[in-house]
């Protein structure tokens, strides 16, 4: 895998072999393809989505929180928050003590969009992964790993 090369007259760059281009092409391409089914049975957008599937596994999450687990923009995240808070999917609460902290959860239409979207996802992700053995599947999956933690910190203390 090559990225930008350095000549002293000029620089090459393939952005069609840049890895933060592939990935976001990939993800687009990923996010898409599943979200149209969401999109067309319950008219969730992707962020929408987002933010429900992590209050389904981390319930009771500030919107601030929220923001941190997906590395979405706060705007983004704030705008799809007061949608699902609109159609009653998801609830904000005082947080117990702390009256300045308002926690987010899913509604009882909220927990049941989830249980159906979350299986359609799944679903989406084992037909994407098919096409490679679980040798394939588990290096993918150490490697992304390895790139979101040390890959991340490395890139950011040569910002």
């Amino acid at each position: 895998m090559s990225g930008p090369t350095v000549s002293s007259t000029s620089v090459e760059f393939d952005l069609e072999r840049l890895l933060p281009y592939r990935l976001s092409v990939l993800s687009n391409r990923v996010s898409n393809a599943i979200s149209s089914e969401y999109q067309r049975r319950f008219g969730l957008a992707i962020t929408e989505w987002r933010v429900m599937a992590v209050l389904g596994r981390y319930p009771g999450l500030s919107a601030r929180e929220v923001t941190e687990r997906t590395a979405m923009d706060k705007v983004a995240v704030s705008r799809a928050v007061a949608r699902l808070l609109e159609r009653e999917l998801v609830r904000r609460e005082t947080h117990g003590d702390d009256r300045r902290r308002s926690v987010l959860t899913l509604t009882e239409a909220g927990h049941s969009v989830y249980a159906e979207v979350a299986p359609m996802v799944l679903a989406c992700e084992r037909n994407l992964l098919s096409p490679l053995s679980e040798d394939e599947r588990a290096t993918l999956d150490r490697l992304i790993g390895k790139l979101s933690a040390e890959g991340m910190d490395e890139m950011l203390r040569h910002i």
